[in-house]
């Protein structure tokens, strides 16, 4: 079987970078390629019909492949070429992960540990407030919506808002050790119930569903071994939950309990509240749902209890859902859990790929437009324009310069915009981050996609020698 032999269209700016890195890469993935370098400085301007216009395919070519700033329909250009045609990456040096390497296999996205989203105090909702926070905490990707109750009392709406949550389609758990606020949220249609000791596992028969079991005192597991034995001798179905503890309260310990419940119950499920640890430390959550899932995912714990109370942890269910994916993927697949779901990756960028100071240089004594290109280095923000390239780490400074030379298309409206993308620039310097103007910074499964704020240009042309 023939390699594939695709035809990569590009820029006179991008040229040289780009034979670079395919000169190392076809070899390594198993390609062939050639290369048109069209008659425009910066790639990023040409969009689909322009392209199809002055379009040479070779022949054997496979596919070709357009940057990924490429606008319009690419079914215009492959009716030209008589083969498919795909956008790139936008940034050309992400070309080793567009083709395959580390990237994560198509079976990608399996679990097989539950989360439990917890509703705390669920006593203080309003029906409709009840349901819509539980629809949102299962479109997170919760398994169950736990009814938080408060110790002390007993709930006489329990039931009823077990039942509004059924009624929109949610299954649901009840969290209490309170034997009347159980039966009534098990009658409502509970099908879990968090949880049961030796202080209610003689009622927990009469329940007819599955229970998580704790220990009467987490640090010793007293009185586990007896409430599982009622269990098992009433043919109650259970997981256990030794229960983790925070940190500087014996969270190394909790951890050994569980490898020890583990070898002790080596066939039973078992199932861990993580709130203790996402709740109770300042840190943000992501990285600690992400570790805790991992140790669940290996040592066979299939069920995990989450909550989103503080803010620093306020979208815990949806970190839990991405990790436990991530780790089922590493562990069944024995690979790191690295590069593979950039999306738990908020604060810091992937992958940062930065433009070399003379490249820049070069770009601003080729382009033939006024229009301003605005680039981060990690440490220099950098304005570009026709014989223009200015640099400061500071935006104010690098603003004031470009007020120096006087420009003329600098109206108050394009002045915000600048000011806008500046911003942007500066706060991917602060964090390591990757920049590219027009476009979101990338905050993982946080990112929203921004609307287009680049103004219109003019009637005079942007692109050069485009006969």
């Amino acid at each position: 079987m023939s390699s594939p032999q695709f035809h990569f269209v590009t820029g006179r700016l991008a040229e040289p970078a780009l034979r670079a890195i395919l000169g190392d890469l076809a070899p390594r993935i198993g390609f062939g390629y050639t290369i048109q370098t069209m008659n425009i400085t910066v790639a990023a301007l040409m969009t689909a019909d322009w392209v199809a216009a002055r379009l040479e395919v070779p022949p054997g070519t496979t596919q070709v492949m357009v940057t990924g700033y490429c606008l319009g329909d690419l079914a215009v250009i492959a009716a030209k070429a008589g083969v498919p045609v795909e956008r790139g990456p936008k940034d050309l040096r992400l070309l080793p992960t567009h083709f395959g390497e580390n990237a994560r296999g198509d079976d990608y996205g399996g679990y097989d540990i539950q989360i439990v989203a917890e509703i705390n105090h669920a006593a203080s909702f309003s029906l409709a407030d009840l349901q819509a926070e539980g629809l949102r905490l299962a479109q997170d990707g919760a398994d169950l919506i736990d009814v938080g109750c408060d110790p002390g009392a007993t709930w006489e709406g329990v039931a009823d808002a077990v039942a509004a949550l059924r009624d929109v389609g949610l299954r649901v758990s009840i969290d209490s050790l309170n034997p009347v606020e159980i039966a009534a949220a098990v009658i409502a249609g509970a099908e879990l119930v968090l949880s049961v000791n030796s202080s209610n596992v003689a009622r927990a028969a009469e329940w007819n569903c599955e229970v998580i079991v704790i220990p009467d005192d987490p640090k010793t597991l007293a009185g586990l071994d007896a409430t599982i034995a009622r269990l098992e001798q009433d043919g109650v179905r259970y997981r256990i939950d030794p229960i983790l503890e925070p940190i500087a309260f014996g969270f190394a310990e909790s951890l050994a309990r569980y490898v020890e419940v583990r070898r002790r119950y080596s066939q039973a499920e078992l199932f861990m509240g993580i709130g203790n640890l996402t709740e109770l430390t300042d840190v943000d959550s992501a990285g600690v749902n992400t570790l805790l899932l991992g140790f669940c995912q290996e040592l066979g714990v299939r069920g995990v209890l989450t909550t989103q109370v503080i803010n620093w942890a306020r979208t815990s269910v949806k970190e839990c859902d991405l990790a436990r994916r991530l780790m089922h993927y590493a562990v069944e697949q024995k690979v790191l859990p690295k590069r593979i779901e950039p999306k738990l990756v908020t604060l810091r960028d992937d992958r940062v790929v930065y433009e070399k100071s003379e490249d820049l240089e070069r770009l601003a004594a080729t382009i033939r437009d006024n229009n301003y290109r605005l680039f981060a280095d990690g440490e220099t923000l950098h304005l570009v324009s026709r014989q223009l390239h200015l640099t400061s780490s500071d935006p104010f400074e690098l603003f004031s310069q470009l007020m120096e030379t006087a420009p003329t298309n600098v109206d108050p409206s394009h002045a915000f915009y600048l000011g806008f993308e500046l911003c942007k620039a500066l706060t991917a310097n602060q964090l390591s981050k990757q920049y590219r103007q027009d476009e979101s910074l990338d905050w993982g499964y946080l990112t929203q996609a921004e609307k287009l704020h680049r103004l219109k240009r003019g009637k005079t042309k942007s692109r050069e020698n485009e006969s």
